[in-house]
């Protein structure tokens, strides 16, 4: 029987000649992440269970961006647990304000991952690193503990399901879209601890930025890991960061899947995921109701990559966002940051009234830098609307793409663009 590209992967770092669903391996690890919430957590386990060292510094990645620059006390106390442990082993990629970045936009930039490759992290959408190939899915703290000592970690070898994409994204219609749209479609718990394989010649029409935001978002549908098999834009994107050998993998031919579904990108249009959750996903132009904002935020490690701050820069540039609105940008990473500063992008989202912030988490997960009051509606690049997520319970969040959220900052209303 053949096997998918997560089983070949799984396969492989569990020194076995094949694998087949539900089996329980134990498997090396390639990369073990924690971020400033969940690596103290992991720390203190470590610490309990008596380990004195790690497995390999170069091989686990520390990323304070949840609640960075520090919020309050706890979360400047966090932040020293987990610097203090990166200075005793000596963890060679330890990002702290200044050089850091949202973690799942910052590995990849930062050439930490590669195609084929196992990587593990505390948090749920580690899962972004599939667009390159690799498998990687969130985890627990404990299980980063250990992985953080042994360099191995456990997995129950999930089903797969395929999704053959054809023809080619329409103007101003994105990863984002394409991810709601399909989560519309299955549900939130559409692939439960599953493998959502991403091929087909549509392939070609998606960007890495793109794949990683769709990527990002499989947990969002109950997937164990989203994977895009490696291609031309993949070898274009890891050639410059990537400088250690690697392997991409394809599944077989007679590769078994739980189901297989065919989407033709041409006919996927500019979605919105309504509250509260995301597979509520509704088409922008199809809207009978006039929904105001309060707020938008244009940002996360689903849409604060370089092309999302230009799709967005692009809408707003000569226009002003509607009174009473807030509009917070925040590229992922210094770099983006500063290539924002560079190509005249942060002027023209200052000129129209937005705050532009310097790389965080913040607001997507309630933390800080644009908590929403009660009965206020957010629209946002973000990759959850749950109740409560980005402040209070009688808040609503509507989950869009760039250019969407741009759109509709200036509109005061959710609309679209074309």
């Amino acid at each position: 029987m053949g096997m998918t590209m997560s089983q070949k992967i799984l396969a492989k770092h569990a020194g076995l000649d094949s694998v087949r669903e539900g089996q329980l391996i134990r498997a090396k690890l390639d990369m073990v992440l924690g971020n400033d919430i969940t690596s103290p957590v992991a720390i203190n386990e470590f610490c309990k269970a008596g380990f004195d060292g790690v497995f390999d510094n170069k091989k686990i990645s520390l990323v304070m961006d949840h609640f960075t620059p520090n919020k309050d006390i706890k979360a400047a106390t966090q932040c020293k647990q987990c610097r203090d442990f990166a200075g005793k082993y000596d963890i060679k990629n330890y990002y702290d304000v200044g050089d850091m970045g949202i973690e799942h936009a910052l590995l990849p930039e930062k050439g930490l991952i590669a195609p084929g490759e196992l990587c593990i992290g505390a948090d749920s959408h580690t899962c972004t690193y599939g667009a390159l190939g690799a498998f990687s899915t969130g985890v627990g703290s404990t299980d980063m503990a250990a992985g953080m000592a042994t360099g191995e970690a456990w997995f129950k070898v999930p089903a797969a399901i395929k999704f053959n994409l054809t023809g080619k994204l329409n103007k101003y219609v994105s990863g984002k879209d394409v991810i709601l749209h399909i989560i519309g479609m299955i549900g939130v718990d559409g692939a439960l601890y599953r493998s959502m394989e991403f091929t087909g010649e549509g392939l070609k029409s998606l960007s890495m930025d793109d794949r990683l935001c769709i990527a990002n978002m499989a947990i969002e549908a109950g997937a164990k890991n989203g994977i895009f098999e490696a291609d031309e834009i993949t070898e274009e994107y890891v050639k410059e960061r990537v400088d250690r050998p690697y392997q991409t993998y394809k599944a077989d031919p007679d590769a078994v899947y739980a189901e297989t579904y065919d989407i033709d990108l041409s006919t996927i249009k500019q979605t919105v995921s309504f509250p509260h959750l995301p597979e509520n996903a509704r088409v922008v132009d199809e809207l009978t109701e006039e929904v105001k904002i309060d707020q938008a935020v244009i940002g996360s490690c689903t849409n604060g990559r370089i092309s999302d701050m230009r799709a967005a820069a692009e809408i707003l540039n000569g226009k002003h966002i509607a009174k009473g609105v807030r509009c917070i940008v925040i590229p992922a990473t210094q770099k983006v940051y500063m290539q924002c500063i560079k190509e005249g992008l942060a002027e023209i989202f200052i000129n129209a009234g937005c705050v532009f912030s310097t790389p965080t988490c913040g607001p997507c997960l309630g933390g800080h830098m644009g908590i929403l009051a009660a009965g206020e509606r957010a629209i946002s690049t973000t990759n959850r609307n749950f109740v409560g997520r980005m402040g209070h319970v009688d808040s609503e969040v509507y989950l869009a793409s760039p250019v969407v959220a741009a759109a509709s900052a200036i509109a005061g209303k959710i609309t679209g663009i074309s």
